[in-house]
């Protein structure tokens, strides 16, 4: 063996590594929908929680990954510890996928069928197909399947050229030698456990291995050990993501390391009893690429099935050795883990559930300062300021999160949704700012004991009733996704703007009669701007969702083409809200 195969061997190894990162890039931005679906039915049952691990390990081709972002949810109070547990348990038979896969490359044999069956065969027709579909095709998931059929490709490459470097190692005493010191079951483990931890993924050190294995010196005693090994030094990664975080996600990660040390143990006892006793033949034998992933699905599915049983025993455990220190009573869940960015679908799944916390906060305050009208309560006054505070709290941290999260690499749907939820951040934060202003308004009307008048109190009513209904509408529409009632709040804003406009004409003759003061006067010109300026931000709101929903985003065009009153359901709308909220 030369240099220029120890060069090769790596080049192999960084077209491997590169390969499998696009290809799972790729098929998680494909399958985002399908994943946010499985995390919203995800449960406290064990089973769920495997077969989610399972999925979405299957498809970002990373255990690891899979249990960055379980830690990311623990910290971020979307999961509780005994979910994760059973995902991590799902994601340890998710990434066998991938042996799977890389065992293609191990079949040999003149027949037409099995040389098809080769990735030498068929890997450049995926890949011509997929520079296809990234060329030719302007759909989002065709584009997104033709990136990862060149990662498969791509990947496949790597391993051929992995496979025809360490051929030449066949006939070098000393590496068989090191090899064979893999047949001690304490070194193989240890060697698996190293060179995982290093790569940060028992994928990758698993596909090394079967690429070891066309030397013939990989036997299957040896292999045995050093997979057991790869799966300890997968948790290396959960371990870092878990420094600074709450005690629950350092308890999902300790659980992740447990269950595979647990594992181990069981399993190379096991082993050295079978290997002492019987002595079978079969662990003498060289493995063969395909053995190689046989030994890691059955090894991993023989820790699930061992485990599963156990889990509260095994969460006992990791609370007992991971304890809660007093300071951290108080911790509070992170809301926006960076974790949750290894997988951009799920981490905007959960920036949607708070941009809909935050709508409902809003929508919340926004009804208790317009109670304030019938009864002013300063713990009302409290409670309305504390909810702003925390609505701005919400704008700030998700606006930031979404941005950074807009930096990734996100389908076009998902973009469209990024873009949305900053429209819809600003228009929220500014709608709990202008509850604050309708609470001060009558705040100084209490204090004052000032009064409107009566014409002037039943005209407001009237109004006001109809900015209720405009945000029960508006809410419902963003928050259940209602476009029915989305549809609905634009005719209706417009009646409300003659409303305003008629209010304030009244308002000037009575000040012209003098049968208004002044400082009453200015206390209603700031109370209707406000008024009309939350119905403003109802607009935008709905006009987002509508265009979100036809994947449109010229959302001034949108209200304008419906103003002109050309739109038939407009016209009918404004028409019965005209007589619903007619003033007397």
């Amino acid at each position: 063996m030369t240099i220029f195969n120890v060069l090769s061997f790596l080049g192999g190894l960084a077209l491997f590594l590169f390969g499998m990162t696009i290809m799972g890039e790729a098929l998680e931005k494909a399958a985002g929908s399908k994943l946010k679906a499985i995390l919203s039915k995800l449960t406290t049952s064990p089973i769920k929680g495997l077969l989610f691990g399972a999925g979405v390990t299957a498809i970002i081709q990373s255990s690891s990954a899979t249990t960055v972002m379980v830690v990311g949810f623990v910290n971020s109070g979307l999961m509780q510890l005994g979910q994760a547990i059973g995902v991590i348990m799902g994601a340890n038979i998710g990434t066998t996928m991938t042996a799977w896969i890389l065992s293609l490359s191990g079949i040999s044999g003149e027949g037409i069928l099995l040389k098809l069956l080769k990735p030498s065969s068929f890997s450049p027709v995926l890949a011509f197909i997929g520079i296809g579909l990234l060329m030719f095709s302007k759909k989002d998931k065709m584009r997104n399947f033709g990136y990862a059929l060149l990662g498969f490709a791509v990947l496949m490459f790597g391993m051929e050229t992995m496979s025809d470097n360490v051929k030449p190692l066949t006939n070098v005493e000393g590496f068989t030698n090191i090899l064979t010191a893999f047949s001690n079951p304490i070194l193989g483990i240890l060697a698996g456990t190293v060179i995982t931890g290093i790569i940060q993924s028992s994928s990758a050190s698993v596909g090394i291995l079967q690429a070891l294995c066309v030397t013939g010196a990989v036997s299957i005693g040896s292999a045995i050990p050093i997979i057991m090994g790869q799966n300890i030094g997968t948790c290396v990664t959960a371990l870092i993501s878990s420094i600074g975080t709450s005690t629950g996600a350092k308890r999902a990660a300790a659980a992740h390391l447990y269950f595979n040390i647990i594992g181990s143990i069981v399993g190379v006892t096991i082993f050295l009893i079978v290997r002492t006793i019987f002595q079978p033949d079969i662990f003498s034998a060289s493995a063969t690429q395909w053995e190689i992933a046989v030994i890691h699905t059955g090894f991993n599915v023989f820790c699930t099935l061992l485990i599963l049983p156990f889990i509260k025993q095994l969460e006992k455990l990791v609370c007992v050795t991971v304890r809660e220190h007093k300071e951290s009573k108080k911790e509070k869940n992170v809301l926006l883990d960076e974790r949750m960015m290894l997988t951009p679908s799920i981490a905007l799944e959960n920036c949607q559930n708070l941009t809909f916390q935050m709508a409902e906060l809003a929508q919340e305050s926004l009804f208790l300062s317009l109670r304030m009208r019938e009864k002013y309560d300063y713990k009302d006054e409290e409670t309305i300021l504390a909810m702003e505070e925390k609505i701005d709290q919400y704008e700030d941290a998700l606006s930031t999160y979404l941005v950074r999260l807009n930096s990734k690499s996100l389908s076009q749907r998902d973009n469209s949704i990024v873009s949305k939820l900053l429209h819809d951040l600003g228009d929220l934060e500014r709608m709990g700012d202008h509850s604050v202003s309708i609470m001060n308004v009558y705040r100084q009307m209490h204090e004052n004991n000032l009064k409107f008048s009566d014409k002037a109190t039943e005209e407001l009513e009237i109004l006001i009733k109809a900015v209720n209904e405009t945000l029960e509408l508006t809410f419902s529409g963003l928050i259940e996704n209602d476009m029915t009632a989305a549809f609905m709040v634009e005719p209706l804003s417009e009646v409300i703007k003659n409303l305003r406009k008629t209010l304030m004409d009244k308002h000037i003759m009575r000040l012209q009669e003098g049968t208004c003061t002044l400082e009453m006067g200015m206390l209603l010109s700031e109370l209707l701007h406000d008024l009309g300026r939350i119905v403003n931000h109802c607009s935008n709101l709905a006009a987002y969702q509508i265009e979100y929903s036809q994947d449109s985003y010229d959302v001034h065009a949108y209200i304008e083409s419906v103003k002109k009153g050309t739109d038939p359901l407009f016209v009918n709308l404004y028409q019965d809200y005209s007589r619903k909220y007619a003033l007397a």
